[in-house]
């Protein structure tokens, strides 16, 4: 279906990026063959470092011409998949088009290149007063791969995830083409929200060259509140009534025991109060001391009202630091603690997430696999992670069929989706497909065919 890659072709990359912005065949490291989880993996045939969209739209119109399929990465953090070039080809790496382009106090938006870290979008914009609210465990992720698959993060129960932090996209086509959807305006009524189809799309429909995101002030003031429980039920009941009754929080993080265990183990630090089988972990934030004052206080109220058996203030630097540390470090804790994991990332109601876990657990008995959790239970999204350890891989394959099969069926029943905020790459798709249907795979391929005719830019991931 798509021309493999020849000497002559890699000629013609050389004459746009430069020799020394290009990899060939065996000069190419086995990093680039996988992402962060490993569960899918295959090698390029070239792998291209772009220094800017002009490149990227020259490298886009060849690519086209020649019918040889391209596949972005930026910092190579997902866990679907979907940065890996499954069909060979292109590997177009925008991790060096790392630049902060622009701050716009007046309009409240920050321009950037897509290879910008998170990290460096949160050290640019707080030093200013401002706030760049999305907040993805990640922080070393690039906020082209945060936009491609809308990522979400802990304060989107209050803040919203990425979509809702984008104004305007500068794009190149699969075609070659550049083009700008949105921009800096706070409202948009002019036809079809593309930029919008952009988010979320996992560099499917097009390459995000530049993002203009809007920011708000800096909340002067946080703290967060450690609310232990007898056990998960009353932790996970708890939650939205905390929502709903109550100014909202900018995140609550269900944490068990075990999953605490894991991340203090592979820490090395312990947080205080540890010895609780379920917690739940809120923020707050506010613009003055009597205003954070008041919301802790009523939120301390109602969390023993609900049945929290304590409820403890982390209001210093160095508690705060702690805590959230551990907090997230559960995805590496989980990680270290296996010699090969798997992810579910759904999301669901927030009523039926207790129902759900216990099914977990259920299904983890079953299988005799351990599976441990956490969740954004703020948000409604829970990530499960199905451990090998000393299964064989024959067997590890068939529990991880047999196991997603029993857990997206049941998540599905409950209301639920195939993913939360980690996309649907090559590894979820025949998920999103049960899910979904006919008809709506039917809308989606429609638009797939619209952007990318040929289906060059990376084929296979999501719908295909």
């Amino acid at each position: 279906m798509y021309k493999k890659v020849e000497l002559t072709d890699v000629e013609s990359l050389i004459n746009i990026v430069g020799k020394q912005q290009l990899f060939f065949n065996d000069e190419i490291e086995q990093e680039y063959a996988h992402d962060e989880l490993k569960t899918v993996k295959h090698m390029p045939e070239v792998h291209v470092i772009a220094q800017n969209k002009i490149q990227i739209s020259q490298i886009m119109t060849y690519a086209y011409s020649n019918n040889i399929p391209v596949t972005v990465r930026g910092s190579g953090t997902g866990l679907v998949g979907a940065c890996v070039p499954i069909y060979g080809g292109i590997l177009l790496d925008l991790s060096r088009m790392n630049r902060i382009l622009e701050l716009d106090k007046t309009n409240m938006t920050l321009t950037v290149e897509p290879g910008v870290l998170l990290l460096d979008i949160y050290e640019k914009v707080e030093k200013e007063g401002l706030f760049y609210a999305p907040d993805p465990g990640e922080k070393t992720a690039t906020i082209g791969g945060n936009i491609s698959t809308n990522a979400g993060g802990m304060r989107a129960v209050k803040y919203g995830v990425t979509r809702d932090w984008v104004r305007g996209l500068e794009v190149v086509l699969p075609n070659g083409k550049i083009e700008k959807f949105g921009g800096k305006v706070v409202k948009n009524s002019t036809g079809f929200s593309l930029k919008d189809l952009i988010v979320g799309s996992e560099g499917t429909l097009g390459i995000i060259v530049e993002a203009t995101l809007r920011l708000i002030s800096l909340p002067k003031h946080q703290a967060s509140l450690l609310v232990p429980f007898k056990n998960r039920e009353d932790a996970i009941k708890a939650a939205p009534e905390l929502i709903k009754n109550h100014v909202t929080p900018t995140a609550v993080e269900f944490m068990e025991k075990q999953s605490l265990q894991y991340s203090e183990t592979f820490l090395g630090k312990k947080i205080p109060h540890n010895n609780f089988e379920a917690y739940l972990l809120l923020s707050y934030d506010g613009n003055t001391d009597q205003a954070l004052n008041d919301d802790i206080e009523i939120a301390s109220k109602m969390a023993l009202e609900l049945g929290a058996i304590d409820v403890f203030l982390v209001d210093t630097e160095e508690r705060k630091k702690g805590i959230w540390t551990v907090r997230g470090g559960f995805l590496e804790a989980i990680k270290a603690s296996s010699s090969e994991i798997d992810e579910i990332d759904v999301v669901l109601p927030r009523s039926n997430i207790s129902n759900y876990l216990a099914y977990v657990r259920e299904v983890s008995e079953q299988l005799n696999v351990r599976i441990p959790y956490f969740g954004h239970v703020g948000d409604g999204n829970l990530h499960i992670y199905f451990c090998k350890d000393e299964l064989s891989d024959k067997t590890w394959k068939e529990k991880i069929e047999e196991g997603f099969d029993l857990l997206y069926k049941r998540a599905f029943e409950y209301g639920g989706l195939v993913s939360g905020e980690h996309g649907i790459g090559f590894a979820k798709k025949k998920y999103m497909k049960h899910l979904l249907g006919e008809e709506q795979m039917r809308l989606m391929k429609g638009i797939k065919d619209t952007f990318d005719p040929k289906r060059i830019l990376n084929p296979g991931k999501v719908i295909e």
